[in-house]
């Protein structure tokens, strides 16, 4: 009886962990840009909190940096995992590309934020699978619904851009998938990076809107 208890009431505390990261990205993207003004840099306050919120339930739990992926030893099993979806995806997104403008596809001009790309991916792996991936295997063990879950939050946090979020969404089920199977972020971040510089690359404003999300979505 006190085990099952236990494991219920971790269960709980795991989702409300989740949603409580969830909200955080939420308000910041919906509530705080849009009445920010100028002060756009406000918006990172709750995502630091989230940071700061997620740092500490790893060392309550004791999680370490080899437990959440922060590794090498398995990174190039995890990058043989990632190799053909990773291929798949710049191939349907440069196939879209094409079909979508035919004659007139180019390729948009290398931006300096593309540097910090990989970082930026990084962070995202870190948050959506060592916290929310890890936190959903508790709630519901793993396998299917924890990976779907992943994958649903992760298209939810790129709502209202419709064809951003879809394949958010697919790429966050196959990430969660590879993740759970062979947990190293840099791979994911590597694997992250090269889909949403293709993306950025060989989509228009009008199919992707310049990746957008949020309140910014609408200007």
């Amino acid at each position: 009886m006190p085990s099952t208890f236990k494991k219920s009431t971790d269960q709980t505390l795991a989702a409300w962990e989740i949603v409580s990261v969830v909200s955080s990205c939420l308000i910041a993207e919906w509530v705080i840009l849009a009445f920010a003004g100028q002060m756009k840099v406000v918006a990172a306050i709750p995502i630091a909190l989230a940071l700061l919120f997620m740092i500490f339930s790893h060392r309550e739990r004791g999680e370490g940096f080899l437990e959440l992926g922060f590794r090498f030893d398995n990174f190039a099993s995890a990058i043989r995992l990632l190799i053909i979806p990773t291929l798949l995806a710049v191939i349907l997104i440069v196939v879209v590309a094409w079909l979508s403008r035919r004659n007139q596809f180019s390729l948009a001009p290398l931006r300096p934020r593309f540097v910090g790309l990989f970082f930026w991916a990084l962070f995202q792996q870190y948050a959506l699978q060592a916290f929310i991936n890890r936190r959903a295997q508790v709630v519901f063990g793993k396998g299917t619904k924890s990976i779907v879950l992943v994958g649903l939050v992760f298209g939810l946090l790129h709502l209202p851009n419709p064809p951003l979020s879809a394949l958010t969404l697919i790429g966050g089920v196959v990430w969660a998938a590879i993740y759970q199977r062979r947990p190293n972020l840099y791979a994911l971040a590597l694997s992250h990076a090269i889909v949403s510089l293709t993306l950025a690359l060989c989509l228009t404003q009008d199919l992707v809107y310049n990746l957008r999300v949020g309140w910014k979505y609408f200007g």
